[in-house]
């Protein structure tokens, strides 16, 4: 590869990085403007259930809804006794 040839790559690979980014800018300025003024429909390509991740229990939440079998029957007799 002699001058000339080193020369017109790195201007080819310079300018084909310059276009990118170019269409790359346009691409992003009109998804900003169609997001900014398009009113969607309602309706949706993708399942509902691919929308939201699973929420996991944490054990402060379990302990919150765990049946307290105990408790429940010790206020039963303690009330009969009232």
């Amino acid at each position: 590869m002699d001058m000339d040839q080193a020369a017109v790559f790195l201007a080819g690979s310079v300018l084909t990085v310059i276009g990118f980014l170019v269409i790359l800018g346009g691409i992003l300025i009109a998804n900003n403007l169609i997001g900014k003024y398009w009113v969607s429909w309602g309706w949706k390509l993708t399942p509902a259930y691919w929308e939201h991740s699973p929420q996991f229990m944490t054990p402060e939440q379990a302990e919150k809804i765990a049946p307290h079998l105990d408790d429940e029957h010790a206020k039963k007799e303690t009330s009969k006794t009232i």
